[in-house]
């Protein structure tokens, strides 16, 4: 049985067994792609045993790939954190009463959101390191997570004000009319429950942010990408190196993505409370009467 759709019309038999086709051609088309790229890589030797051999080597691991997932964690932590906090900031005072205030951050979080974070770092870096703001050995981590909590914090600033604006307005103007001050609404109220509807636009840039921290291998920092290129250097095998350190940024991606689904239904389990359920011989009284409990008995009529 063939139901109607309101936006579009059905596709009949001809149109789904020509929509079948075009997708066994495409499935065989990128079939053949991949068969094409891993038989040359195959040719040139990079899937033998002996490339992934050195894998197995506790010094290879010691030596490069953990301290590259140690300085991707680092920073992507860091930037994290300090985008979070900007961009909680920034979207508050966009939303703020005053329009100086308002024009002001807008600019600024428009501004911070054209520039590409790539040139952002290397712009970062070469301002650090001439005018001597920070050690020579932290200047790549600090023009990473400086561009990053720039960049992160900006987008995070519009994800905040997008999930306040989406608030009842209710809510506000009976806060305002109990004499709640504004800054009360905002953290008491409106944040709150704004926090758990951003939660997933949140993990989704957190897993930007996270993924960013790869480009600032072009800015010599040591982070896991850099550690995989010059690994596969080093032992010549850079497919079997980018393919394992593709492997480990899933997994971080992905460990991300579980804590986050469970954070998020912690919030939401914990804004609907404890329910109490009621013993079956309970008495109830009707709205606006309350029940007295008494020791003595009725008196006789």
């Amino acid at each position: 049985m063939t139901t109607a759709s309101v936006l579009y019309d059905a596709p009949g038999p001809r149109a789904r067994l020509r929509y079948r086709l075009y997708s066994v051609v495409v499935v065989v088309i990128a079939a053949a792609a991949v068969w094409l790229v891993y038989h040359g890589l195959a040719d040139k030797g990079q899937f033998t045993a002996a490339k992934w051999k050195p894998f197995t080597e506790s010094q290879i691991w010691s030596t490069y790939l953990l301290p590259g997932l140690r300085g991707t964690l680092e920073a992507a932590l860091l930037s994290i954190v300090f985008a979070l906090v900007l961009g909680m900031l920034f979207g508050i005072l966009r939303l703020s009463d005053h329009r100086a205030v308002r024009w002001i951050a807008g600019t600024i979080v428009e501004i911070a959101r054209a520039i590409p974070v790539l040139i952002l770092m290397i712009f970062l870096f070469n301002l650090f390191s001439s005018e001597n703001i920070f050690p020579s050995d932290q200047l790549a981590l600090s023009a990473a997570v400086t561009a990053l909590t720039i960049y992160n914090g900006s987008v995070i600033a519009e994800i905040v004000r997008s999930g306040i604006k989406s608030l009842p307005k209710g809510q506000t103007e009976a806060a305002v009319a109990l004499g709640m001050r504004k800054t009360q609404v905002m953290v008491t109220i409106l944040l709150p429950q704004a926090i758990t509807a951003m939660l997933p636009a949140l993990v989704s840039q957190m897993v930007v942010a996270l993924k960013d921290s790869a480009l600032a291998y072009q800015i010599t920092y040591q982070e896991i990408v850099r550690a995989g290129a010059q690994l596969g250097a080093a032992e010549q095998n850079p497919i079997p190196s980018l393919l394992v350190v593709a492997i480990i940024m899933i997994v971080l991606n992905y460990l991300l993505t579980v804590v986050a689904t469970r954070l998020e239904k912690w919030l939401r389990t914990r804004r609907r409370g404890p329910r109490t359920v009621l013993p079956a011989t309970a008495s109830t009284a009707a709205p606006g009467i309350d029940l007295v409990k008494t020791d003595s008995p009725l008196p006789p009529k």
